[in-house]
């Protein structure tokens, strides 16, 4: 009681004081620092139980353990989600686009630690993952909740939201503009300016905490050696085509398997056959175990040898050929793995495993290219390309996936191969899917609208809060001379008929009337069931706006009654949209 009247008292005060713009940007560096901190602590946490899972020491082939300490993971992940907290994991950005479009911005408290917890759990035992999109949910449910606390509207709520994920992936990356540009680029698409200062504080708030804690311990990071040659730009092109192409592959597949996986109802038999599956496929291809971040350090440098070595096969390969099928199997296996490990069960994102993808490809191109060519081009550029091409396309995210780059190897000397890699990769996977994996099902939906200001304004904008329900409704029982009585007392020209059970017997409107209410005769005769007329359509409380918009247009209507499970509620009005979407247009605008 004591904390809640201070809180009071607080908010009071900043009332008073502090414009609520200016209370925003030092709100935007709290939460910023506290993604940086929860960035920090998962990445510690998932170190530390692997370090402790594999001894810090390679696990070589007969220790058969490390195949299964995935599916451990994720039968783990599955009890604690699904037996205990009751939450479905799926993909965490798509929930947070979810929270934006759909739930005014407002975040589940739980979400500030649990997907900390489980994606420790799935990722520190090896499942195929990244922790990004968990440490997003965690930065975004910080933001949320903090701007719950402080009574803060919507649009500030959801920039707060956008200065959690930008933080956090400015603390995991230490990569603060790539923090900036994915949360202006994926989470608040379409904000506008207004957010653009507060996601810069945060960022750059997360990534201090990051380099305070761990120095230049990054997740990931890689210093140029070779340089940027003019004469490999048709490689690159090719390479973006190709980039662009595996990012439909990888989008698709995950679809694929979790249209399939999902069939199992059971979440325990789900986890432990998602768990085998990937058992087997690590078994057959090592590298693929876990995030994939040491593996592609190997790539770049030049110690590829060293990550087949833990193979199931007994291959020499010494043997060009052998190599580039060994990745070759890397490469359409990879997607399989992320999506068994997030769609059973696990908890996890796609970001790593795109860069992952967009790693191997990038070098399996530039290594099959040397070997068959007089001319040799960098292995490690364009492993760091394509790792920026992948990501680009299956994120539908080309401007975080350039930056990025560019920030873990600490320059822009590949911008210009950076750039065309990614424009080439994501307009390829546009002409095939026009929206990214964290959207689709959301827009096939109705659930989120990119892009389109109108449409936007409209989902942000509840259905419940524009219900009439002051309109006096008749029994169809009664007579005309009732329904006059009414008129007379009512301000409206439209009145519900509704039976004693509750339900829309039909309507009336003073025109349906005019001509009969004031002949007396007729008034005392001529019941309301034999005039009234039936709706031009239903509508319930909880559909979409924009769905209500669709049926108004589609029937002509002003007025539409709101029916749920059978009873009638109240009335829409289109004027009354309008009235709300104006005042909702201004108060944007102004901000």
């Amino acid at each position: 009681m004591k904390i809640n009247q201070i809180l009071l008292n607080f908010l009071i005060w900043r009332i008073k004081h502090l414009k609520t713009h200016n209370f925003t940007m030092i709100l935007s560096a709290i939460i910023g620092g506290l993604a940086g901190l929860a960035a920090v602590i998962l990445k510690e946490t998932v170190h530390a139980i692997q370090h402790y899972l594999l001894r810090g020491n390679h696990v070589d082939i007969n220790t058969y353990l490390i195949y299964f300490y995935p599916m451990i993971g994720i039968f783990i992940t599955v009890i604690i989600t699904r037996y205990y907290w009751k939450e479905k994991l799926g993909h965490g950005v798509t929930d947070i686009l979810f929270a934006i479009s759909q739930k005014s911005g407002i975040i589940m408290r739980g979400k500030m630690y649990s997907r900390m917890i489980t994606s420790a759990i799935t990722i520190g035992f090896g499942g195929s993952a990244g922790l990004e999109a968990p440490i997003v949910v965690t930065g975004s449910a910080i933001g949320s909740n903090v701007a719950r606390l402080m009574h803060l509207d919507y649009k500030n709520r959801t920039i707060l939201i956008g200065c959690g994920a930008a933080g956090a992936i400015a603390g995991i990356f230490n990569s603060p503009v790539t923090g900036v540009i994915f949360s202006s680029e994926v989470i608040l698409a379409g904000l506008g300016f207004a957010s653009f200062i507060p996601l810069l504080i945060a960022a750059v708030c997360g990534s201090l905490v990051s380099l305070m804690l761990l120095g230049d311990d990054v997740l990931f990071s890689f210093v140029l050696k070779d340089p940027f040659i003019a004469s490999d730009t048709p490689y690159y092109i090719l390479l973006g085509i190709l980039c662009g192409l595996i990012s439909v592959y990888f989008t698709r597949m995950m679809y694929h398997i979790d249209a399939k996986i999902t069939k199992i109802k059971n979440y325990a038999i789900r986890g432990l056959i998602g768990g085998l599956l990937l058992a087997m496929i690590i078994f057959l291809f090592p590298p693929i175990y876990g995030e994939g971040y040491d593996t592609i350090k190997l790539l770049l440098e030049g110690k590829e040898a060293a990550m087949s070595f833990q193979s199931f096969f007994a291959l020499d390969y010494s043997n060009p050929l052998v190599f580039i099928l060994f990745f070759v199997g890397i490469i359409f296996l990879k997607p399989i793995a992320s999506a068994l490990t997030i769609e059973s069960g696990g908890s996890g994102g796609i970001f790593a495993p795109s860069l992952f993808l967009g790693g191997v490809v990038g070098f399996f191109f530039a290594f099959s290219f040397n070997h068959i060519s007089p001319t040799e081009i960098s292995l490690s550029n364009f492993t760091l390309v394509g790792m920026c091409g992948v990501m680009s396309g299956v994120l539908h995210a080309p401007l975080t996936a350039i930056f990025l780059i560019a920030e873990i190897t600490g320059g822009y000397t590949l911008f210009v191969p950076l750039m065309l890699v990614s424009a080439i990769a994501f307009s390829t996977i546009s002409y095939f899917e026009k929206y990214s994996i964290y959207t689709k099902r959301l827009i096939e939906r109705g659930e989120y609208i990119p892009h389109d200001k109108d449409k936007q304004l409209l989902s942000g904008m509840k259905l419940k809060k524009v219900i009439e329900k002051d309109l006096i409704s008749v029994r169809p029982d009664q007579k005309l001379y009732d329904l006059v009585e009414v008129v007379r007392k009512s301000k409206r020209n439209l009145f519900p008929v509704v039976s004693e059970n509750g339900t829309l017997a039909g309507i009336i409107t003073l025109d349906d009337i005019r001509d009969i209410m004031f002949e007396e005769a007729s008034r005392n005769e001529i019941t309301i069931s034999s005039i009234m007329s039936d709706p031009p359509a239903f509508i319930s409380s909880k559909d979409s706006m924009q769905s209500v918009m669709n049926t108004f247009e589609i029937t002509g209507a002003w007025n539409l009654p709101v029916i749920d499970d059978g009873k009638y509620i109240g009335f829409v009005s289109k004027s009354r949209i309008f009235n709300t979407y104006r005042t909702k247009l201004k108060k944007d605008r102004a901000e």
